[in-house]
């Protein structure tokens, strides 16, 4: 189907035409990429290592970790059992493609649905895989950053690929959940020690979300996500100078 069919939302079609998926047990598979195994709820969301904080996209191996970058901005993640899932609601369906594809890129199912609003909803599928994320994220019902969390150029790519909005004549918006008030200061900490500090927009003026602006500051936001995903619009993604 065309990125018109599934922009769309009467003409929905089942996801794995579009997006065939593996299998949602993928703890062999993210062995092999170099993704953690590890138990403890620490690890999915911050195993990248500080020292990765400010390298970009390229400098390492796709990860479960890198997701923590779609909690940061709208995502969401909730558990059942021993398992989790993590969704998104996006607002065009270049970023369903580039979404679905990060995340089978990590060996997770997934698939999306057209809302009610003119939007999509992309979600994994349930998995043992994604409950330390969901542990490490999740006080209660509430989303919160953990303590040691930092952004990554994978993570900034998945928050941007999800989230992200140019605003000429020379700015970027990162849009954050509406709902997820604790998120908002420890994410914009994490911007600012990521080299991208911005300025917080509420809703009122087409938040919530951060305002990157400034040469140097876009200049390394675009370094650090790397170029566009395909099927991404021209005028949809940074660029470096």
């Amino acid at each position: 189907m065309s990125l018109s069919g599934l922009g769309d939302p009467g003409k929905a079609q089942p996801p794995p035409a579009l997006f065939p998926a593996p299998e949602p047990d993928v703890s062999v598979p993210a062995r092999r990429r170099g993704g953690s195994t590890h138990p403890d709820p620490q690890v999915p969301a911050d195993d990248a290592g500080r020292q990765l904080v400010f390298f970009g996209a390229d400098a390492a191996e796709p990860t479960v970790a890198d997701l923590a970058g779609l909690l940061a901005g709208p995502g969401e993640v909730v558990r059942m059992g021993g398992t989790a899932r993590l969704s998104v609601r996006v607002d065009a369906a270049w970023r369903v493609h580039v979404l679905v594809a990060e995340l089978r890129q990590r060996g997770l199912a997934a698939s999306w649905e057209p809302t009610g609003d003119e939007r999509h909803a992309v979600r994994t599928s349930y998995t043992r895989v994604l409950k330390p994320l969901a542990a490490a994220w999740l006080n209660g019902p509430a989303k919160r950053p953990p303590a040691t969390f930092h952004l990554t150029g994978r993570r900034l790519r998945l928050w941007l690929a999800a989230a992200g909005t140019p605003e000429p004549p020379g700015g970027f918006l990162l849009g954050l959940g509406e709902s997820d008030r604790e998120c908002w200061e420890p994410v914009g900490a994490a911007l600012a020690a990521a080299g991208l500090a911005g300025t917080f927009i509420g809703s009122d003026e087409g938040g919530p979300a951060y305002r990157i602006t400034g040469r140097r500051r876009l200049a390394r936001l675009a370094e650090l996500v790397g170029g566009p995903p395909p099927a991404t619009p021209a005028d949809a993604w940074p660029v470096r100078p």
